[in-house]
């Protein structure tokens, strides 16, 4: 399903979200995440290790809740794709230009201000990875 232009708004301008993963015994799981679309497709940052991942990989079934600083929300159910292959790092790099608002030059990495070259060998080094989701329903209030 294609999102439609309110809701691709409503996420050019919030990266706040809640996604919620399912464990083994059916049991939602959420956690807070940024999100942002990177030439039209959705993605979040993960690693290798992270419990989500691992669900994921298991059952590619999402729920994001994308919210502001108010009563506005975007809800969007999904699957996720994980794209953990050699452009990872690159890809780390155009999501997180996108959510920090910096076509360019330095960004920002847990408080430190890291040049390009920093920040890919830093997403190189966590074992970065991308959620690609692929929208299956969307709804919200805004």
């Amino acid at each position: 399903m294609e999102l439609d232009e309110k809701y691709r708004e409503f996420l050019h301008q919030h990266h706040a979200a809640a996604m919620i993963t399912i464990a083994r015994d059916g049991t939602p799981k959420a956690v807070r995440v940024g999100v942002a679309l990177v030439d039209g497709r959705l993605w979040s940052s993960g690693t290798v290790g992270r419990v989500r991942t691992k669900r994921l990989r298991r059952d590619p079934r999402c729920t994001l809740f994308v919210f502001d600083q108010g009563y506005s929300f975007l809800t969007i159910e999904s699957t996720v794709t994980v794209l953990d292959g050699p452009d990872a790092a690159h890809q780390n790099l155009e999501l997180f230009r996108v959510m920090q608002h910096r076509p360019a030059g330095r960004l920002n990495w847990y408080g430190e201000e890291l040049d390009e070259d920093a920040f890919l060998a830093r997403m190189a080094d966590e074992q970065r990875l991308i959620y690609e989701f692929a929208p299956t329903n969307a709804y919200g209030s805004f």
